[in-house]
């Protein structure tokens, strides 16, 4: 039961995606009234030249 799909813009360290999917599983759980086995967490990770917000490229913002 609930899977949570997340996209992020890549470069976090493994152990920060650990600390995310651990506080999202107890947040879920806690929540949901349900167990740790039932939470998927999908991680997608995205390049900043690949996301916009505003019609500016994250990419782009970084140089500005």
């Amino acid at each position: 039961m609930p899977t949570i799909n997340v996209q992020m813009f890549e470069g976090r360290s493994l152990e920060q995606k650990r600390a995310f999917v651990k506080a999202v599983t107890e947040a879920a759980c806690s929540t949901l009234e349900c167990g740790p086995e039932a939470v998927d967490i999908i991680i997608s990770e995205v390049k900043r030249e690949l996301w916009a917000t505003g019609g500016k490229l994250w990419s782009d913002a970084a140089s500005s």
